[in-house]
């Protein structure tokens, strides 16, 4: 079931988070986070964005959001979306409901035009995740990131609404 995210969800949330801080490229953040941290940052997306989980069984499998792309105030037709999902629970549909529902509250959003992806790569299951949904490559750019001693390169996917 999706449903929108509770601050109660930030244990859960964190605990799918950190797994990726802490063992792969997919997210350039070094250090991994609270669940103070994830509430404050639950608020902040909900209150102006979209924040969802899917959840079977009382446990958060994945979880979704639409959040800010670029602060200046021409940028603010467009969003950056967010899929994580439960080590183990790819390849099982749970992160094209998430992204698919994320795509039909953005067409509902009021001056919403376009959504962004920032993928890591290599990251084969995201960019084909997201081209099935009608993403497509908007940019690539090389060693942005620096992550376990080895640059990473970062490649955009963008649907317009």
């Amino acid at each position: 079931m999706i449903r929108d995210v509770k601050l109660e969800d930030s244990k859960a949330i964190c605990d799918i988070y950190n797994y990726y801080i802490e063992n792969t490229i997919i997210t350039f953040e070094l250090e991994k986070i609270d669940s103070k941290e994830m509430e404050n940052r639950i608020k902040e997306i909900s209150n102006k964005y979209c924040w969802i989980v899917f959840e079977e069984e009382n446990e958060i499998l994945g979880y979704a959001y639409i959040g800010l792309w670029k602060s200046r105030e021409a940028y603010n037709r467009v969003s950056e979306v967010t899929v994580y999902l439960k080590k183990g629970y790819d390849r099982k549909g749970i992160g094209t409901k998430l992204l698919k529902e994320l795509m039909n509250r953005a067409k509902k959003m009021e001056n919403m035009h376009s959504l962004i992806s920032v993928i890591a790569i290599p990251n084969e299951g995201s960019i084909k995740l997201h081209e099935k949904l009608g993403f497509t490559k908007a940019a690539y750019y090389k060693e942005v990131g620096y992550k376990f001693d080895n640059y990473i390169d970062v490649e955009c996917l963008q649907y317009i609404l």
